[in-house]
């Protein structure tokens, strides 16, 4: 796994907390009973539902290891004292896209929790990254996957 920092606000760290503890309990659970149960139907060599039980087991240990590797990493972000000053993980911002009227508001934060749906960009993401440390008023250029896109900073929060 990485040894970059994983930025987490503290919902997003409780979220993953939540979800560790079910998985280890809960999650865990239901798959040994799943194994116990298709061990119990005779021969495994040829059993679908041990096999499918123990892929899920597999990809369950997987989310629990990676899980723990994000929370072993977590850098929480201070949403409370943020600067309006500069972009950083963290902030609100607001932006108006060259050649549209609306603008849009989206929050930085750290890959883990990114949900473009929902207004949370990456601070790895192309226009995450060309945000950080940008002040308001400030144009910014940001090379897109679906081309260049040109902002320009209204508001921090």
């Amino acid at each position: 796994m990485s040894d970059k920092p994983a930025y987490l606000t503290r919902d997003g760290r409780a979220r993953l907390e939540a979800e560790l503890e079910e998985l280890v309990t809960k999650g865990r659970k239901e798959i040994a009973e799943r194994i116990n149960a298709a061990k119990e139907l005779g021969d495994i060599s040829e059993s679908g539902e041990y096999e499918d039980a123990k892929n899920q087991q597999a990809h369950l240990e997987g989310r629990i290891r990676e899980i723990k590797s994000i929370l072993a990493r977590a850098q929480i972000i201070d949403e409370e004292n943020g600067s309006n000053h500069e972009v950083r993980i963290g902030s609100r911002v607001t932006v108006r896209i060259d050649g549209e009227q609306e603008e849009e508001t989206w929050t930085i934060v750290g890959s883990t929790e990114a949900k473009p749906s929902d207004g949370k960009i990456s601070n790895e993401s192309p226009i995450g990254a060309a945000l950080l440390g940008k002040r308001p008023r400030q144009k910014v250029t940001v090379e897109t996957p679906s081309g260049v896109m040109k902002l320009t900073i209204v508001s921090i929060e």
